[in-house]
């Protein structure tokens, strides 16, 4: 975090520091004067910011205050719920919604302030350079998610993905949307990492592959609890952009069960907020076509996906015909045993070739 090179000496620099912190990921707090008695040396509106770790930029009243308001505050964080916070000598009922300390200044006075935690939302990282994955990645951010698309550090001499980059940036969710490149790196990437939970676009049958493909390679066989195929809810999804709609909204309903589980256990034990690392500005996705042309297609006869011909860059000649597939894995499955899909080549539509392969 690099919120010190900020100096704040007004509400304009506090603004532009609280969207760094945002920008940044970084957990804080935001504190506000709500009443103040005198003799006091603040005021009604009065407002501040506090770190993590119990820094604080503005000004809310004298060191005698300062020390409760900062301690509250970073409560706060733990327990990503807000709070009043009341300093004063006065005589006053209880009240269950306030939280009283005595004012340990000899000049007396009264303070009372509103506490609001900001919490970063979580991180979903997007494995895949398709059409698919970019608009993901747009949709997760229209959401309220942080979003951004995995880097392919093979391009300077790393492994292909890499799961200690996601731990580093905190990614709470991967999405697998590579289809057919680089299928089952990516799954064992996501798989190694400490995300909660790992969507992956693909069919039933061609998740069962991968997973078989991960398992052999050493993957921990409790992690694939944390997996979901295929993502999202069945939307009878056709385009990149139907696809990315339906595995965004997997991601939305798996953040929300996680945080009413994170929920339900600090209700009942209370320990630390559950949250991401901070983790370094997301540059912004790479936006699709609202309205791309359409293409010719064909459907694969191993998985029954559709495949762009003008695209495609898995091709097979057999008996006269060209085949295309949506990835390496379905070419060599045909290529093992074409007789096999004979007839699901003779089927033009999305719905007779998912009734064959049902049969199978």
């Amino acid at each position: 975090m690099n919120a010190q090179t900020i100096e704040v000496s007004g509400a304009e620099d506090l603004l532009q520091l609280e969207q760094q912190l945002i920008a940044e990921g970084a957990l804080f707090a935001a504190v506000t004067v709500i009443r103040a008695a005198p003799p006091t040396s603040t005021r009604v509106g009065a407002q501040a910011i506090v770190e993590e770790n119990g820094r604080m930029h503005g000004w809310i009243g004298g060191g005698c205050a300062q020390s409760i308001v900062i301690e509250a505050s970073r409560q706060c964080i733990r327990s990503g719920q807000p709070r009043r916070v009341r300093i004063s000598n006065e005589a006053s009922a209880p009240d269950a919604d306030v939280e009283a300390h005595a004012m340990p200044c000899a000049s007396n006075g009264a303070l009372e302030v509103f506490i609001q935690p900001t919490v970063p939302a979580p991180l979903l990282v997007v494995f895949g350079a398709t059409p698919t994955a970019h608009e993901a990645c747009v949709l997760a951010r229209r959401v309220g998610l942080r979003a951004c698309i995995a880097s392919d550090a093979s391009r300077m001499g790393g492994p292909r993905f890499d799961a200690g980059a996601l731990d580093q940036a905190g990614a709470s969710f991967a999405l697998i949307a590579t289809q057919g490149d680089g299928d089952e790196d990516a799954l064992e990437a996501a798989l190694r990492s400490k995300a909660v939970a790992v969507l992956l676009i693909a069919s039933h049958r061609k998740a069962e592959r991968l997973r078989e493909t991960v398992r052999l390679r050493g993957v921990d066989a409790a992690r694939f609890e944390a997996l979901y195929a295929p993502a999202g809810p069945s939307i009878r999804a056709h385009t990149p952009q139907e696809i990315a709609l339906g595995a965004v909204a997997g991601v939305v309903a798996l953040r929300h069960e996680w945080e009413e589980f994170v929920g339900r256990a600090q209700t009942a034990r209370p320990q630390p907020h559950v949250a991401v690392e901070p983790v370094s500005p997301l540059a912004p996705c790479e936006a699709m076509d609202a309205s791309p042309a359409e293409s010719a297609y064909q459907i694969n006869p191993v998985c029954g996906m559709r495949v762009d011909i003008a695209t495609a860059r898995h091709v097979v000649e057999h008996g006269g015909q060209t085949v295309y597939f949506c990835c390496d894995g379905c070419k060599v499955e045909f290529e093992r045993a074409p007789e096999r899909y004979v007839a699901v080549m003779a089927n033009q539509t999305t719905g007779e070739v998912h009734r064959h392969m049902e049969k199978q």
